[in-house]
């Protein structure tokens, strides 16, 4: 099978998103997705850090290079982490370039919107393809993270900024926690692809972070579905493997050279 590009994308009626910032999980997922995301979520997953605003340049390209070595098929998209682009356009190009350059990656997510238009267009009239971010933004969370869309403030900010970021140029948006009867409207007058964590079944695609699904984390959502419990049967192995190694039964005769 080819690389998917952004064509490939805005054809398909369904869109299949999942993380991943290392290898072993991108060469697994590969097959059965069309959007691989190297997310700034990261941090709190691999790093234990409490939000992604700790999340540095350097870090997500050395984790986007071994997922590109190993994404056959899927369009990579790397997140740009806090403070690599809000402040400039010229940062923010400067970063976008080496992120792609750095690690092979097909595309940079931002997250906002009417605030960061203008940057988002000059990456994109440079030719570096955008996926954008709207909803609630988890790089903006200060305290606890809540619902996007219960305020009429951001009923009407939400539609300014789906408008303004499609006019930058962004090939697809991702929206996060947003009231489901606020995601539908946007369906209703969006022109690019949307793609829901916490949003819509309506939405054309859904992303989720990997090992939530598989029960690596403890991490709890009300959009969150775990398909199966792997810290469960990891704990087994881990339990026999001790067992064998305190008992002499492992390394076996098999197992020598």
């Amino acid at each position: 099978m080819k690389k998917a590009r952004i064509k490939d994308l805005k054809e398909k009626k369904k869109l299949v998103c999942l993380t991943a910032y290392t290898a072993p999980m991108a060469e697994l997922i590969d097959n059965f997705t069309d959007i691989i995301l190297v997310g700034d979520s990261l941090g709190p997953v691999l790093y234990g850090y409490k939000t992604t605003r700790e999340v540095s340049l350097d870090m997500i390209i050395n984790h986007a290079k071994a997922v590109v070595k190993k994404s056959k098929t899927s369009f990579v998209v790397v997140d740009m982490p806090y403070g690599t682009y809000e402040h400039s356009k010229s940062t923010a190009l400067r970063n976008a370039k080496k992120i792609i350059k750095d690690s092979g990656a097909d595309a940079v997510k931002l997250e906002g919107g009417e605030k960061i238009c203008k940057i988002i267009h000059h990456l994109t009239k440079n030719k570096i393809k955008v996926m954008g971010h709207l909803g609630m933004l988890p790089q903006s969370i200060k305290s606890k993270p809540t619902v996007y869309g219960k305020k009429k403030n951001e009923k009407l900010q939400i539609i300014k900024d789906l408008e303004s970021i499609e006019k930058a140029g962004v090939f697809a948006i991702v929206i996060e926690c947003t009231l489901e009867s606020l995601v539908k409207k946007l369906i209703e007058i969006k022109t690019v692809p949307l793609i829901g964590i916490g949003a819509s079944k309506e939405c054309e695609g859904q992303i989720l972070v990997t090992e939530d699904i598989l029960g690596i984390t403890k991490f709890k959502s009300r959009f969150l579905k775990k398909y199966m419990n792997f810290n469960s049967s990891a704990k087994d192995a881990i339990a026999k493997f001790s067992k064998d190694v305190n008992n002499c039964k492992y390394p076996a005769k098999k197992h020598c050279y």
